[in-house]
């Protein structure tokens, strides 16, 4: 046999592969019967048989027994067929056993290079197999080697990268460091399996938790979803099946020590851990703790939210460069406005004053118009005449009054004639005569 000891080989490639026997075994029978096709003809019926026990390899040319031969790689005469089957008739078929010595030195090699490429090609496919229920997990590696900025991460069996943007902020590694990082992606390409990993994606944050909180793996505590600004700060929406389970408590654990071990992972990442609700209004609340609300607008149809809390927490609710509210809205998934109180109540007097302008409408009707959602001049204006007629009871006469009056109005501030506007005027007319003196 061209191949010594094959059992072995295939014992052994299949171990440190993690390629499956029967895929070798496979490989070998095509490879074979590739070879004898190339020494005895393409036409060759040629079947290959493998001992699993003793790794025995047995090859068999079949021929077809006629009359007169006209395909000799694939018949034979009767006179022929007797030398195999005495008892052999036109139309059997007959397997002769071949020696594989009598394929040559190219048959051979022709056999050794199919080996091979589909040996490559079995490999590709199981380090894909091993690794795609990976896909959504975390992996442990060791830093091989560093490529153009990407780390590649070494996994046993095979290669992984962790590209830049996956990397985090001020993070640096050197050859033969341990790595945890989260399997984004396993790609099947031509050239094998491609592992992605990130160590920035807010999931990773969420497979620690699972790591860490005994409560997350037994099904009490739920992660809902998190928000990252990697390397600064977090945010976790965590829920509980069980009453008695405070969800919040479980992920922080006895003095801190769970959140923290995951802190320690994520080189000092300020960590949030925010407690779900199915009322979105205080999921919000809770989201942008540890300011104190009070109160929020909503907007279902916009999926908006104006939240107002108390002056002294403004500078808390929106947080250093607006990562804490950015971060709220992406863990709750509603835009939210964050205004203080004083802003609000500004805002407030501002809207009422303007609607009041309105012939006919005083307080009480500029109170509901503005809890209807119509803060303006504009609004009133734009609106459809039943949504009005809806909320003040007004008939449609009426209602088309006020806005032609809302019309007139903002034509007289936008022209600088109205009271507004045309002392703003003076005071600008006066500081060019002012500068036209001096």
């Amino acid at each position: 046999m061209f191949i010594t000891d094959i059992k072995r080989v295939i014992d052994q490639v299949s171990r440190e592969k993690g390629i499956e026997p029967e895929v070798l075994i496979n490989t070998l029978k095509e490879a074979i019967i590739s070879a004898a096709r190339k020494k005895i003809g393409p036409r060759a019926d040629i079947e290959v048989h493998y001992d699993n026990k003793t790794g025995e390899v047995e090859v068999f040319h079949f021929k077809e027994v006629v009359e007169e031969v006209e395909y000799p790689d694939s018949e034979l005469t009767i006179e022929e067929g007797y030398e195999y089957d005495p008892e052999c008739e036109i139309g059997d078929s007959l397997g002769i056993r071949i020696d594989t010595e009598e394929f040559g030195r190219i048959a051979a090699q022709s056999a050794k290079q199919v080996i091979i490429q589909k040996m490559r090609e079995a490999e590709r496919n199981a380090i894909y197999d091993n690794f795609i229920h990976k896909k959504g997990k975390i992996i442990n590696g060791i830093v091989q080697r560093f490529d153009r900025g990407s780390i590649i991460v070494n996994l046993g069996q095979a290669e992984a990268v962790l590209r830049p943007r996956d990397q985090m902020p001020k993070e640096s590694y050197k050859r033969g460091d341990r790595i945890r990082a989260y399997v984004l992606d396993v790609l099947e390409e031509s050239k094998g399996a491609q592992i992605i990993l990130s160590r920035t994606h807010p999931e990773f944050v969420i497979e620690l938790f699972k790591t860490e909180v005994p409560e997350v793996a037994e099904g009490i505590v739920t992660l809902r979803g998190a928000a990252r600004v990697p390397g600064v700060r977090a945010k976790v929406a965590v829920s509980s099946s069980d009453s008695d389970v405070d969800p919040v408590g479980a992920c922080v654990g006895i003095k801190g020590n769970r959140v923290q071990n995951i802190v320690q992972e994520l080189r000092g990442e300020k960590i949030d851990i925010v407690q779900w609700s199915p009322d979105i209004a205080r999921f919000v609340c809770n989201a942008l703790s540890p300011a104190e609300i009070a109160r929020v607008i909503i907007d279902e149809d916009n999926r908006s939210m104006e939240v107002i809390v108390a002056d002294d927490y403004l500078s808390i609710a929106i947080g250093k460069g607006g990562q804490n509210v950015s971060l709220a809205c992406e863990i709750t998934g509603w835009h939210l406005e964050v205004t203080s109180e004083a802003e609000y109540s500004r805002e407030l007097k501002e809207g009422y004053d303007a609607l009041m302008k309105l012939k006919g409408v005083g307080l009480p009707l500029a109170e509901t118009l503005f809890k209807g959602g119509y803060s303006s001049l504009l609004d009133i204006a734009e609106a459809e005449v039943e949504d009005l007629a809806q909320i003040t009871g007004f008939d449609e006469s009426r209602i088309k009054e006020i806005m032609d009056d809302a019309r007139v109005l903002l034509e007289e501030e936008l022209n600088g004639k109205g009271p507004d506007k045309g002392l703003k005027k003076a005071e600008d007319d006066e500081q060019v005569r002012d500068g036209e003196k001096s």
